[in-house]
């Protein structure tokens, strides 16, 4: 940490001296054990994430589930309704649609690419080697004011109409605190399809030794505005009925 604050206090450094005054493998390092350890990262089960979703002028709470299984669902209230999106079970995806209030399966194609992502949780930087990912440090840049260290990450191919394309994202970490504050991704289906999805994170607090980012903030990149979710609590290991991941036998409201 000490090295990092002296590199960017010392004015006589470039952006491109400054880029490579470490390495990718310590930048990704250093950001899991600012956040509470590989150990104890490595023994998490799951993350329950709960608080409120903005859309405009108004707030949705809203219910995040992440498993070390690759099971996941968000959950969002609308009027006293619940809509799930993005539900994983293993096997299927699946999500509410908000027009006809039904449960619809996702694509082959969407729900293969979905299933990349079961082996990163916590996060996909976690053994990005042993998945054979690569990762590559491209610069430095500046992220809500303040100097972010920027890893291009490629993971396993993502099919798009039957054909591999890369699978690149981008993760920006802060220069001084080292954690997590942005990542940006190409979105591969959905209405915005081709458009930057970006994710900012801030307000890192701990829980049960861990720390986890409070503020996130949605964006699409060009765009104006956004869709900040201010989170309320996170349970670590929650006890989840995997019922909740099943796919709906009947319509989920009429």
């Amino acid at each position: 940490m000490n090295l990092f604050k002296s590199l960017a206090a010392t004015a006589l450094l470039s952006s491109s001296l400054f880029a490579q005054a470490t390495s990718v493998d310590e930048i990704i390092s250093t950001y899991h054990e600012n956040i509470g350890g590989v150990e104890a990262l490595k023994q998490l089960k799951g993350v329950k994430m709960t608080g409120n979703f903005q859309q405009g002028q108004m707030q949705f709470p809203i219910e995040i589930v992440n498993l070390d299984s690759g099971k996941t669902y968000t959950k969002f209230s609308v009027q006293g309704k619940d809509f799930k999106q993005a539900v994983y079970d293993g096997e299927t995806l699946w999500s509410i649609n908000m027009m006809t209030l039904k449960p619809e399966k996702s694509t082959a194609e969407d729900t293969y690419n979905f299933s990349l992502n079961s082996n990163d949780f916590p996060d996909a930087l976690m053994d990005y080697k042993a998945k054979g990912y690569t990762a590559e440090l491209v610069g430095t840049e500046t992220v809500e004011g303040a100097d972010a260290y920027k890893i291009k990450l490629t993971q396993e191919p993502i099919k798009l109409e039957g054909k591999e394309v890369p699978n690149v994202s981008y993760h920006y970490f802060d220069a001084d605190s080292m954690v997590l504050v942005m990542t940006e991704t190409e979105l591969h289906s959905g209405p915005m399809k081709g458009a930057t999805q970006i994710m900012k994170f801030s307000d890192y607090q701990e829980v049960d030794s861990l720390y986890f980012p409070f503020a996130i903030m949605s964006e699409i990149k060009g765009q104006p505005g956004g869709s900040p979710i201010t989170i309320k609590s996170v349970e670590l290991n929650p006890s989840v009925d995997n019922a909740v991941f099943d796919f709906p036998t009947a319509p989920a409201a009429e």
